[in-house]
């Protein structure tokens, strides 16, 4: 099975980077756009992030043999009600939301008569909107797709080949799995983000003048995740719930473990952690997931 028309639902970073990232990989694929929001259908149409910006979700869909779904997991339901009258028979329909299993059942229920293949591509930056995308956003970056054990293998060959064409890597994982796992590496350092930067804010002793004109490397790493997009989190932490609340448990037990070792000056415990983050960093560099140059490769601004 071999796509060659792609709709996407939602416009903003991912859906435009999604359809830049086909013109430039994909020239054969053609791709149709459509966005909630009016100013953003124009805006996509004049930075031409697909193919044909569309007025309308069916006449968005009506000929696609994927759709892509990439609004909040919160609206995946609402989203899915909106196309399902006008799909094609054997239209895959997949999304890119990082919670795995609710984004899925929800999919499921709405969509009865479509191959549903939910999929994450765990690539993003803190921007959104349609003037944040960009064609090489999925390159070298890892996709998780999460069919379950009745999807005709010819679909899921389909939409992992099309995240390959666009330069993403692709791993095929049990959604309950990738949920667990996308709580470890994403939702809760997020969490910790938001949580950090409010704390900062508040503090009574030191003014919001000092903390951002004395902002450390550190801090402003987090202030860079702590700028994501609101409503998109929101919606990660409600659908992943399960998940984040069983690893926020255990973090919260390997805080309290830190806390005891500070108090008793415990420096052994201290470094034996220190060196095994660090090798865990390391890691990461050599799996090719970040830039071992100073300050990350980042240019400063």
């Amino acid at each position: 099975m071999t796509a060659e028309r792609v709709a996407i639902i939602g416009l903003g970073l991912i859906g435009g980077s999604i359809g830049l990232a086909v013109r430039d990989m994909l020239p054969d694929v053609a791709t149709t756009g459509w966005d909630a929001d009016a100013d953003v259908r124009d805006r996509a149409a004049k930075r031409e992030l697909v193919g044909t910006v569309c007025d309308t979700v069916a006449e968005t869909v009506s000929e696609a043999d994927i759709v892509i779904l990439c609004v909040p997991v919160g609206a995946m339901g609402y989203a899915a009600e909106a196309i399902a009258p006008h799909l094609k028979p054997g239209t895959i329909v997949s999304d890119v939301g990082s919670s795995k299993r609710s984004v899925g059942e929800a999919l499921s229920a709405a969509l009865p008569e479509a191959i549903v293949i939910p999929a994450h591509p765990v690539a993003g930056t803190e921007k959104s909107g349609p003037d944040a995308g960009f064609p090489e956003l999925f390159r070298h970056r890892w996709c998780i797709v999460t069919p379950n054990e009745h999807t005709p293998q010819e679909a899921v060959r389909a939409i992992c080949a099309f995240w390959e064409g666009l330069g993403a890597k692709v791993e095929i994982m049990d959604a309950d799995h990738h949920d667990l796992v996308l709580a470890v590496t994403s939702h809760i350092p997020h969490l910790i983000a938001y949580t950090i930067v409010g704390t900062a804010s508040d503090l009574e002793d030191v003014t919001r003048s000092e903390v951002i004109k004395y902002s450390a490397g550190g801090f402003r790493d987090f202030t860079r995740i702590a700028a994501s997009n609101p409503t998109m989190w929101r919606d990660v932490f409600l659908s992943n719930r399960d998940a984040v609340l069983e690893v926020l448990g255990r973090f919260s037990e390997d805080l309290s473990l830190l806390q005891r070792a500070i108090r008793n000056g415990d420096g052994d415990t201290l470094f034996d952690l220190f060196e095994k983050t660090r090798a865990i960093r390391n890691s990461i560099i050599e799996e090719g997931q970040d830039d071992a140059r100073p300050d990350f490769g980042r240019k400063d601004h």
